[in-house]
């Protein structure tokens, strides 16, 4: 069983989707990650404002007394159990704020002057705490100083508690977010994805013969694409037509021949007259059959048609001709862009040059010329190729070059020949949607051969 491929929408759905879902992830982490770094160092600082204010206000009698702030720095410090606790600590002295009362808290380490502390989260008996502690030294008196620690505390749900809400709200926005850019997403896609479906749907409609070709109008971005899919409609279409054209033509030309062998089979023709018609008739049926099977090999112009390199096909053919016609002596140059190539079968392209150079040959006195130029109009176009043989034979009478190109007509009926050769080159021509002109050479004096192959897709 075929597995079914996802399709390019929901495959570029999927694929922005996690990559939003990664995005607004790491960011929502790294918000988090600040927050409670700077909520952190902000409960820090505070912790140790608070131990410097409450060393500021404890003054130290001369006798070496010590008094407490009378004021509290925080009113949560004069309410039991707010969460925000104070301790000062001397030699023989500890005073702790009214919030401390029946607390157990770890506030009874002394710090060595100038030293300072901020630790937590400290498990306790009545939950976690952050504790900022300060050490200093007062002098009294020349010869006694006293030691005294701060230490402040407070429960670590007030930090928890402000990032618990912070990350509620940054959740809740990033997901909002994400739903809102979801949705975005998909309506930019719907709407990206538009002209690909109109492609698929116009296509659907060539599919089921309601249109002969895709003729809507395309993004930039699928012009080659759907250039290339009504070229390949036409190449397809012109394939059918001319094998049904051909079939047409092959029964047509045999009728004449066969009808020609019934009547001197039923006149009672004997002996010699009869084997001389019948010889004839046969040889004609074999030239009707020769052209016309060529003219079906004939591939015609592909679209995706893998490019020939025309000099190695050329000398090639040269050198065979230049075996069949060595009594004349005939001297063939070349003239190929060494960029030049042909989009289509190689088949293709020996006949054509094979007949053309033949051609050339048969009627050339001593030189034939091969040149073939570039054709470009775009550097993301087929390039095309302008193909020129010339001779320096007697050439061809304007007037006469339809007749010539004719199916089975000869220059001269005592020159060996089937007169089809010309012919054959028309239809590879017109298979290719090419261009045959015959003119006279302004080089070598006799016949020109130009076809052109228009650059395209």
């Amino acid at each position: 069983m075929a597995t079914r491929m996802v399709s390019l929408q929901a495959r570029q759905l999927l694929a922005a989707s996690l990559g939003l879902v990664a995005f607004l992830g790491l960011t929502g982490y790294a918000l988090d990650r600040a927050f409670v770094e700077t909520a952190s160092s902000g409960l820090r600082q505070r912790l140790e404002n608070m131990a410097w204010a409450v060393m500021g206000g404890t003054e130290l009698l001369r006798t070496g007394d010590i008094v407490p702030p009378e004021t509290p720095q925080d009113p949560r410090l004069s309410r039991p159990g707010s969460g925000l606790y104070v301790t000062i600590l001397a030699d023989d002295f500890r005073w702790d704020s009214e919030s401390a009362l029946g607390r157990n808290l770890p506030l009874s380490d002394a710090l060595a002057p100038g030293e300072q502390r901020f630790e937590g989260p400290i498990a306790t008996p009545n939950g976690s705490l952050y504790r900022a502690s300060v050490g200093m030294a007062w002098e009294i008196s020349e010869t006694r100083e006293a030691k005294l620690t701060v230490h402040v505390a407070e429960e670590a749900g007030v930090l928890d508690r402000q990032v618990s809400v912070f990350r509620r709200t940054l959740w809740g926005w990033l997901g909002a977010a994400a739903l809102l850019l979801l949705g975005l997403q998909i309506l930019v896609l719907r709407w990206s994805f538009r002209p690909l479906r109109r492609v698929v749907a116009d296509m659907e409609q060539v599919t089921a013969g309601n249109a002969e070709r895709l003729d809507g109008a395309y993004p930039t971005e699928l012009t080659l694409l759907t250039d290339s899919l009504n070229e390949m409609i036409d190449v397809g279409r012109e394939q059918i037509e001319r094998t049904r054209n051909i079939l047409g033509d092959l029964a047509h030309s045999l009728k004449t021949p066969l009808a020609v062998m019934r009547s001197e089979l039923e006149s009672g023709a004997q002996g010699e007259q009869l084997r001389e018609t019948l010889g004839d008739q046969v040889g004609r049926m074999n030239e009707i059959v020769a052209y016309q099977l060529s003219r079906a090999v004939t591939s015609g112009r592909q679209t995706f048609a893998a490019p020939l390199p025309i000099g190695p096909c050329a000398e090639e053919i040269v050198t065979s001709l230049e075996k069949v016609y060595a009594a004349k002596n005939i001297l063939c140059e070349f003239d190929i862009d060494a960029s030049a190539r042909f989009y289509g079968e190689q088949g293709d392209l020996m006949e054509l040059m094979g007949n053309l150079l033949e051609n050339a040959f048969k009627w050339a006195h001593h030189r034939v010329l091969l040149s073939v130029r570039t054709m470009t109009i775009a550097p993301n176009r087929r390039a095309g190729i302008l193909m020129t043989i010339e001779d320096d034979g007697p050439g061809i009478a304007p007037d006469q070059v339809d007749r010539l190109l004719q199916r089975g007509v000869r220059g001269d009926e005592r020159v060996h020949g089937h007169g089809i050769g010309l012919a054959i080159v028309q239809d590879i021509v017109k298979a290719y949607r090419g261009e045959l002109q015959v003119e006279r050479s302004r080089e070598l004096g006799g016949a020109a051969f130009v076809v052109r192959f228009s650059p395209s897709v």
